[in-house]
């Protein structure tokens, strides 16, 4: 049984953007659909921390990396499928185990009390024999979804610790969209 299919590694390569590429957790929020509220309370308690950057402090901005914003959504769903917030931190911590590309082939099954972990269709099968109703998360799906979103919003590069004293530079999204907050400090800094 292999842990992930070849055309399941493909599709993590080409819908990976540059890990030198983070985003601001306003930028998140639209790419996941959650308020600023959930992901600051997510920060702060651990269940999904920013991997590039942290807050240290006020004024300093939070910047996830695509894994990241991959987990959020995956919060998301399962909360939204009414899985327990401890349930839940045992299925993020088990993903956190995994890289970028492992989690392209797994697919998380819940009966909406537990979560269980599936990287094939037969272990998806197994678990749908029992009888019981159970929902399905794939995660490669949940690549997709974000990488969509990420089209229309802007990223930042981040910058390397003997740099951090410089605004890292936003990255444009097309058609001119921009992250709100950033506009509005652009707008101050040049008046």
């Amino acid at each position: 049984m292999e842990p992930y299919s070849a055309d399941q590694a493909t599709l993590a390569e080409a819908f990976l953007p540059e890990p030198t590429v983070g985003y601001r957790g306003v930028t998140a929020c639209h790419a996941v659909g959650i308020s600023y509220r959930q992901i600051d309370y997510w920060a702060r308690t651990g269940l999904v921390s920013p991997s590039i950057r942290d807050a240290s402090g006020s004024g300093t901005q939070r910047l996830y990396s695509f894994r990241d914003l991959v987990v959020l959504k995956v919060v998301k769903r399962l909360l939204d499928a009414g899985v327990s917030l401890q349930n839940i931190r045992k299925a993020i911590e088990t993903l956190r185990s995994h890289g970028v590309e492992d989690l392209a082939g797994i697919t998380l099954i819940s009966d909406g009390t537990t979560v269980y972990e599936c990287r094939s269709a037969e272990e998806v099968v197994d678990l749908l024999q029992g009888g019981q109703g159970v929902f399905g998360i794939a995660i490669g799906g949940a690549f997709k979804e974000i990488q969509g979103s990420l089209a229309m919003l802007p990223g930042e590069r981040a910058v390397p610790e003997e740099d951090a004293g410089e605004p890292a530079p936003v990255i444009e999204a097309p058609f001119g969209v921009t992250d709100e907050l950033a506009a509005r400090r652009a707008r101050r800094r040049a008046s």
